[in-house]
């Protein structure tokens, strides 16, 4: 059981986002806009 602990990890891939992913992200977060009313908060996607 010991053995297990002690073993090395293979590392992990470095992983990169596709292009499309990012622009979809960044476009979302500019359309993406929160109104506050009273202590509602409403989330509001202008596309």
């Amino acid at each position: 059981m010991a053995k297990i602990y002690t073993s090395k990890k293979l590392s992990t891939p470095k992983m990169e986002p596709k292009k499309e992913t990012v622009s979809f992200l960044l476009s979302y977060s500019k359309a993406l806009s929160f109104i506050k009313i009273g202590k509602l908060n409403f989330e509001n996607i202008a596309n």
